[in-house]
Formats: C-alpha cells, sequence, structure tokens
C-alpha cells in the first residue's frame, strides 16, 4: 500500500481507537561485552573486538557482566519497577546470519525489572505509560548488504558480516498496551521515548544516541473499533531511531491500519521498516509468537539474585531524574510550564544546559536553540542534535553578540557558517567579514550621510516625531550591510539632530 492510498487520520480516529505497544532497546555504555571480555569501542576494525565467546564457538563459556546488571537495575528502580529477587536468562533460538551462536541470550519469562510506569506529559495532558518489563539480553551483529539499490538484503550480490556489536549489553524496555491517547497517540509515543531517553541518560548507563544506534524503537500498533474491548492485529515497525521518526511510524501505521480494515481487509501480523525519506512504512517479516523462539533457561548462566540490600544501595544513589531536573531548570530560566514543554518536545533541554555551561545567558541560550537553529532543523527534517553546531559554538556566538562585535542578523549568518561547516564562529566572522562596524567616524559619516539624503524625514524627527527615525536607521543599517549596532546608530541620528531620545 503507498501513501496517496491511506485513509486521512481524522478519517482513521473517527472509526477506530488506536492500541500502542512500544518497545525500546537501549544499548548500555560498558567497556566490555554482556558475556565476554571484548571491547564495545565504536569505529573499531570489523570483528576485531570478538572472541570465542561472543562469535558462538563450541565449549567457550559466558559470564555476566556485573555492570550490565546494575545498570539494568538502576533503569528498573528509575521507572518504578519492581527488582526480581531472582531471575535467569534464556535462550531465544531464532536464526539470523548475524547471530553468531543462532541464538540471543535474553530474558523470557523472568526479568530483572517488571511493573512499572513512566509518566509524559503531552499539551498539558498527562499520560502514564505502564511498563510491563525491562530484560537485559545482547545485541546482534551488523550486516552490510552489498549490490542491491535498496540496502537490504533483497537484491543484494552479496554481504558483509561484523560481530563487533554482537554480545554488547542491551536493556528491553516493554510497555503494557498503551490506550486511551486517542488522536494523541502518535504524540504520547514521541514523548514517551523523549522522556525515556532523557533517563538513561541521566542515569549514565548509556549515551542514547538513537541517530547511533544506541537506542531504538520498535512500535507495535493495532486499532480497534470504538467501543470494542478485544486489541486487533498489530503490526511492528522495527529499528526506528529518532524522536520524529517515532511519531511518523506510529501516525502512518494508524492510517495504513485504517486504510486496510475500511476496505474490508485483514490486517497481518508482521514486522515492517519505517522509510524516513517519507514516513512510510514496509513488510518486513511475518511475526513469530513466544513460542516460535522455542525460549529455554541458558544453562551456562547461573541465576541472578540481586541482593535486597544492593538495590537499595543504588536507588539512594540514584541521580536527579528528569521530571524533577526539568522543574528545577524551569524555575532557574524564569519560563512557564509550557514553554518548557516546548523545550523538552525539540529535544533541546541538554543542549540549552550545555550552552549555559559554556558560559551563554539562559535566555541567550534557549533563544538561539529555540528559534533559529530549530528553525534550521525542521527544515532539514531532523533533530535538534544532529545539526552540525555544538553548544560551545552557540555560547561564543552569544558571547560575540553581548562584547557588540556581532548584532541578532550578524549572529545568524555566522549560525549558518557554522552549520555549513565553514568552521567555529571566529572563523565564519573573519571569513564572511561580518564583525558589527565599531569605529565611531565610520558610523558618525553613516549617520551624516542617512540625514543628508532624507531630508523630510530628519525634519520630521526634529518637530518631535521620534518615531521616523527607524527610517534613518534603515538606511545606515542598509549602507553598513547590517554591520552596525542599530541601538547606536538611533542614538547618534538622535545627537545629530538635537532630539531627546
Amino acid at each position: 500500500m503507498t501513501v496517496t492510498e491511506l485513509v486521512s487520520y481524522e478519517d482513521a480516529l473517527a472509526a477506530y481507537e488506536p492500541v500502542m505497544g512500544l518497545e525500546v532497546h537501549v544499548e548500555l555504555g560498558t567497556k566490555t561485552k554482556m558475556f565476554c571480555g571484548c571491547a564495545t569501542t565504536l569505529g573499531a576494525e570489523p570483528n576485531a573486538q570478538t572472541c570465542p565467546t561472543c562469535l558462538g564457538m563450541p565449549g567457550s563459556l559466558p559470564v555476566v557482566n556485573a555492570t550490565g546488571v546494575e545498570s539494568a537495575i538502576k533503569i528498573g528502580l528509575a521507572l518504578n519497577c519492581e527488582i526480581a529477587e531472582w531471575c535467569r536468562f534464556a535462550r531465544k533460538n531464532y536464526f539470523y546470519p548475524d547471530m553468531p551462536k543462532n541464538f540471543q541470550t535474553s530474558q523470557y519469562d523472568e526479568p530483572i525489572a517488571f511493573n512499572g510506569y513512566l509518566d509524559v506529559e503531552v499539551e498539558g495532558e498527562l499520560f502514564r505509560v505502564e511498563i510491563e518489563r525491562a530484560h537485559m539480553e545482547e545485541d546482534t551483529g551488523k550486516s552490510t548488504h552489498v549490490g542491491g539499490a535498496t540496502g537490504r538484503i533483497h537484491g543484494a550480490s552479496h554481504s558483509l558480516l561484523d560481530y563487533n556489536r554482537a554480545g554488547i549489553p542491551l536493556i528491553e524496555i516493554v510497555t503494557k498496551p498503551i490506550v486511551g491517547a486517542g488522536e494523541k497517540a502518535p504524540e504520547v509515543a514521541k514523548a514517551y521515548v523523549a522522556e525515556l531517553r532523557e533517563l538513561i541518560k541521566a542515569l549514565g548507563v548509556s549515551e542514547a544516541r538513537m541517530e547511533m544506534g544506541q537506542m531504538r524503537c520498535d512500535v507495535n500498533l493495532s486499532l480497534r473499533p470504538h467501543g470494542a474491548s478485544r486489541f486487533g492485529t498489530r503490526s511492528e515497525t522495527k529499528n526506528v531511531n529518532s524522536l520524529r521518526s517515532v511519531e511518523r511510524a506510529a501516525r502512518f501505521e494508524i492510517q495504513r491500519h485504517a486504510a486496510v480494515l475500511g476496505d474490508g481487509g485483514t490486517i497481518v501480523q508482521e514486522t515492517r521498516h519505517f522509510h524516513e525519506e517519507d514516513g512510510s512504512t514496509t513488510p518486513g517479516r511475518i511475526k513469530e509468537e513466544a513460542e516460535d523462539y522455542r525460549y529455554f533457561p541458558e544453562p551456562d548462566l547461573v541465576p541472578v539474585a540481586p541482593s535486597r540490600e544492593w538495590v537499595e544501595e543504588l536507588r539512594a544513589g540514584l541521580p536527579e531524574l528528569p521530571r524533577v531536573r526539568r522543574t528545577r531548570l524551569r524555575e532557574e530560566w524564569g519560563i512557564s510550564e509550557h514553554e518548557m514543554q516546548s523545550v523538552l518536545n525539540a529535544g533541546a533541554i541538554d543542549l540549552i544546559t550545555a550552552t549555559i555551561d559554556a558560559g551563554a545567558p539562559a535566555d541567550q541560550a534557549r533563544k538561539w536553540w529555540m528559534g533559529e537553529l530549530a528553525r534550521r532543523a525542521n527544515e532539514e527534517g531532523t533533530d535538534l542534535a544532529a545539526l552540525p553546531i555544538t553548544p560551545e559554538q552557540v555560547a561564543r556566538v552569544c558571547a560575540l553578540v553581548k562584547e557588540g562585535s556581532l548584532n541578532d542578523k550578524l549572529a545568524r549568518q555566522v549560525i549558518e557558517g557554522v552549520l555549513a561547516g565553514e568552521g567555529d564562529p571566529d572563523a565564519v566572522v573573519e571569513k564572511r567579514g561580518l564583525k558589527v562596524v565599531s569605529d565611531e567616524g565610520a558610523l558618525g559619516t553613516a549617520v551624516d550621510e542617512a540625514i543628508a539624503a532624507n531630508a523630510a524625514i530628519a525634519d520630521k524627527i526634529r518637530g518631535g516625531k521620534v518615531a521616523a527615525a527607524g527610517a534613518l536607521v534603515g538606511a545606515v543599517m542598509k549602507a553598513t550591510r547590517g554591520q552596525a549596532d542599530a541601538a547606536r546608530v538611533r542614538e547618534l541620528i538622535l545627537e545629530r539632530l538635537g532630539v531627546e531620545g
């Protein structure tokens, strides 16, 4: 089904209620893999960070990464989960070429954390997303399909396998069915993943960079007629890797399901691929049920039994969590709850905070990230954090404005240059010749010329119509290519004309 065959979002919501389930995989920032001592450093040569254990060689034995267990418990506590007194790993059997053992070491019916919740806010309305479970497992290797047009296995001439990622610790966080969100369902999905990402980063267990695959979301969605109690058949859009895409995937699937059901068709329980270029999804594979994976307890690993003392010690050591932090920052920045929600929705909290830490005033840091830079990100269809500009660079732009070297117009041009890869702000200023004209002699000459060229306007100002000075200021700014300080230009104009400002 193509995008043109979708029903409108409004028509879909008029006939059906969306039901969602979100599965988020978080790649932990441990130094070594989950069941062996291989390094997890990014960017290593393919297959350089492997050993008999993560390659699944016969006779190799796994050992649990203690830091991975600790991280899982921290995540569970922050999600208001119960922490198991006793749990164990299981083998999840299915064949993938990037699974060297032909099974994944995971947890099945005995997760380390369960029955939690995470509150999220959308347009002033609070939604409680209930957590079914958070369990430990390992990542797969990476397949690169070569020779095809799409980068997928279909049509490829051959595939390359890199097992460096095989065995890296993952935490999978699974929600219970999310019902009652109605038309806000896509926004709730995005807000949940955003809040979860903030929480993960606050815990320090992962950088949670979605664009690098450190955090990815599977969006399960089904529709049911209004008033029905039974859930519909679900689809599972796999490995969605940005907040914007989570929302788009949920919205697309709502419209697609409604179109299929409205035509009398049947939804197939399957995985689907998300396409960033147009926000659509396409079929992947028929989705297995739990019994198809033939789970059974992992015989080579002892059960995990965290003591209550250890769990409480970890609970006491949890950092300031995102909702508490946002309340504190909102008060420090002097903004409303609505404004803070906008900052959160834009994914700008850490960017603004880092810009302030680099020396920028809070209002200026927020102004640039939520104004010019948010506009740029929206135009390019990307997240703020993906823009090629750092908080330190934005702070330098703020400093240049504060010291009078730039005005806002010139600062926007500097930001444009940084985004275009022309270097740091100072280099862009130098290369483009963007410094504010501060030489009093040069400014005075420009002001005199503007007054002489606009005698009628000058007479109006002398006659008491001070507001008319704006026209002369504009003339001077044009003459100086916008590189004058408008406030100082206005002062000089009024001085020359003998008028009180």
